[in-house]
């Protein structure tokens, strides 16, 4: 799974022109993206409403690039279905609101979609320790989930440090990918993560020039 030196982006869509998203995705495909980053929030696990399953649908009729989709939800184990069901390529949930992420770990990998596990800032990195070995990917959330365009949090590095040593003292394969307040600068601090999801700085600039940036780290 992992490439040495190679990373990888996931432009945000959170921060795109919703009224043109199928050309944003294609602009994002020409620009290098290497998934698209579908924020899901319910406004009860984070103070914000985004999309549902119709979205993500319609998303994975126009893109050629894997959707990477992060369930800020309540309760996600009644939903992942949904998200599967919809074309999500990969579903990362969060350790405070799953109520058995094995089972949806385990369902995940039966339907042949990645499985991911992320937490908020404030909550332990070590929370997650049991579940290393069974995820494709750990999601280290640099600001609080909720909003984009949030200053990025430095004591939130050390977490990707410590599953970057855990991956390699327990020979495991899983990716690490970074979201929250990522630009050129901020991604240097987080060089040990293979894959950054960028939604400012990725739209507010020439998408291509973005992305090769946070490539090169």
């Amino acid at each position: 799974m992992i490439t040495s030196g190679a990373k990888k982006v996931s432009p945000s869509i959170l921060a795109a022109d919703f009224a043109n998203l199928a050309a944003e995705i294609h602009r994002l495909e020409n620009a290098g993206a290497d998934f698209l980053h579908v924020d899901v929030m319910d406004g009860h696990f984070v103070p914000n409403l985004t999309i549902g399953p119709p979205v993500v649908a319609a998303l994975k009729k126009v893109s050629k690039v894997p959707l990477d989709v992060h369930l800020m939800i309540e309760d996600p184990d009644r939903w992942v279905a949904d998200y599967v069901d919809a074309g999500s390529d990969l579903i990362t949930v969060h350790i405070e609101a799953a109520k058995n992420p094995q089972a949806i770990f385990e369902f995940l990998k039966k339907k042949k979609v990645k499985c991911g596990i992320t937490l908020k800032p404030k909550s332990s990195i070590e929370s997650l320790y049991p579940l290393l070995g069974m995820v494709d990917l750990v999601l280290v959330m640099t600001v609080e989930p909720g909003f984009g365009g949030q200053s990025f949090m430095e004591d939130q590095v050390a977490k990707i440090h410590w599953l970057s040593e855990q991956r390699k003292k327990l020979g495991l394969n899983y990716w690490i990918e970074v979201d929250g307040g990522i630009n050129h600068r901020t991604a240097k601090q987080c060089f040990e993560a293979d894959i950054f999801v960028a939604g400012t700085y990725v739209f507010k600039n020439d998408p291509a020039v973005a992305i090769q940036n946070l490539k090169s780290i």
